[in-house]
């Protein structure tokens, strides 16, 4: 019964889904173009509210675990595992107090209605994973970016998504380039637990009754730690919560 609900109910889904991204792509625009920052901020913060409660058309259930308090005037690093494209809302809504910025394929800078518009005007980097030459420089400007504005980056170090849930290693490159380049901020690990359920079947039909789970885990500071017990730490803070 769940298999045969899953198709109409996707494609409710995708209506809303869809629907949010044309409407608020507008209102970035009229936000960032007129308003400024500030404004616009606050135009994809609820844009990406917006997607949450779209999701639970899906009957997704949607937790996020934060025991920490992340003071303003200093940069953030959020690192966490990634298991589909509905780990990316939840991050955005429940941390939007520390300004998350991504650092993106560059392929999702244009095409898509709201997405492409906050990843080109919101603050994130576009990176040719591909090309390390490109890549590594820009991450560098990036922490610049982050330094000057205290911002908040969110990387997922794996580089692709895990299909499965089961973490893939990370890669180490583009986290010591923002140890190395912001040595004031503080990492953030975060689990995120059962978003891969959601697409176990590809883009359609989308999974029903997923509990898609969030977890903050202990920040720890960039001074504190020499680059390499860092990632070990962060990485392993993470994995080790990730439910298989």
């Amino acid at each position: 019964m769940k298999q045969i609900l899953s198709y109409p109910l996707s494609v409710i889904y995708y209506f809303f889904f869809g629907l949010c991204l044309v409407v608020f792509h507008p209102i970035q625009w009229i936000c960032f173009n007129v308003f400024g920052y500030q404004a616009h901020k606050k135009s994809v913060d609820y844009l990406n509210f917006c997607l949450l409660k779209c999701l639970h058309i899906l009957g997704t259930r949607i937790s996020f675990e934060n025991n920490f308090e992340f003071p303003s005037g200093k940069p953030y690093i959020i690192v966490a595992n990634h298991q589909s494209p509905y780990d990316i809302p939840p991050l955005v809504w429940f941390l939007k107090k520390i300004h998350p910025k991504f650092i993106s394929k560059k392929e999702l800078g244009k095409g898509i209605p709201s997405i492409s518009y906050n990843l080109r005007h919101g603050g994130s980097i576009l990176i040719d994973r591909k090309n390390p030459r490109q890549a590594l420089p820009e991450i560098k400007k990036f922490a610049t970016y982050l330094n000057q504005t205290n911002r908040s980056a969110v990387i997922f170090p794996e580089g692709t998504r895990s299909k499965t849930g089961i973490p893939k290693r990370f890669s180490p490159n583009g986290l010591k380039m923002l140890f190395k380049f912001c040595p004031e901020a503080t990492v953030v690990p975060v689990s995120i637990n059962n978003s891969w359920k959601l697409v176990k079947n590809g883009s359609f039909p989308l999974g029903l009754g997923v509990h898609l789970k969030c977890t903050v885990h202990q920040p720890l500071a960039v001074k504190d730690f020499d680059a390499d017990t860092l990632l070990a730490k962060t990485e392993t803070s993470i994995t080790s919560n990730i439910i298989n």
